[in-house]
C-alpha cells in the first residue's frame, strides 16, 4: 500500500472514535464547562446591572444631597436676612425710645426749672414783703429824717441781698 491510499476501515474507526470522544467530552467536559461559562456570564451581567443600579442610585442620592444643601443655604441666607431686618428694627426702636425718653426728661427738667423759678420768685416776694413790713414798722417806730431813712433802707436791702 502506498502512503496515499485510502483505507476505509481506518477512516471509519477514526470517525467512530472521534464521535465517541466528542460525545464523551460533550457530556463530561463541554457541558459542565459551558455551564460554568454561562454561570460566569450571568454573574458578570448581574454585577454589571447591579453596578449600574448602584451608580444610578448614587447619582440620585448625590442630586438629592445637592438639593438639600442648596435648600439649607437658602434657608440660612433667609435666616441671616431676617436677623438683619430684626436687628435693624430693634436698633431703630431702641434709638426712638431713647429719643422719646430724652425728650420727656428734657421736658420734665424744663418744667422743674420753671417750677423752681416760680417758687424762688414767690419766696423772694414773700421775703421782700416781710422786709417791707419790717422797714415800714421800723420807720413808723422811729421817726427819722430822710438821711437816716435812706441809711435804714440800705441796711435792710443789704440784709435781703445777703440772704
Amino acid at each position: 500500500m502506498s502512503a496515499l491510499e485510502f483505507v476505509w476501515t481506518s477512516t471509519v474507526i477514526t470517525i467512530v472514535a472521534f464521535v465517541l470522544l466528542y460525545l464523551l467530552l460533550n457530556k463530561y467536559a463541554f457541558g459542565p464547562l459551558f455551564n460554568i461559562m454561562e454561570q460566569r456570564k450571568r454573574l458578570v451581567l448581574g454585577e454589571l446591572e447591579q453596578a449600574e443600579a448602584n451608580r444610578k442610585e448614587s447619582a440620585a442620592l448625590l442630586e438629592e444631597q445637592r438639593k438639600a444643601i442648596e435648600q439649607a443655604r437658602k434657608e440660612a441666607q433667609d435666616i441671616v436676612e431676617q436677623t438683619r431686618k430684626v436687628s435693624a428694627k430693634t436698633a431703630e426702636d431702641i434709638v426712638e425710645a431713647a429719643k422719646s425718653e430724652a425728650a420727656r426728661l428734657k421736658e420734665s427738667a424744663v418744667q422743674d426749672i420753671v417750677n423752681e423759678r416760680n417758687q424762688a420768685i414767690a419766696e423772694l416776694r414773700k421775703q421782700v414783703g416781710e422786709m417791707s413790713v419790717k422797714i415800714a414798722t421800723k420807720i413808723i417806730e422811729k421817726e427819722v429824717d430822710s438821711k437816716s431813712q435812706d441809711e435804714l433802707i440800705d441796711k435792710y436791702l443789704k440784709e435781703v441781698g445777703s440772704r
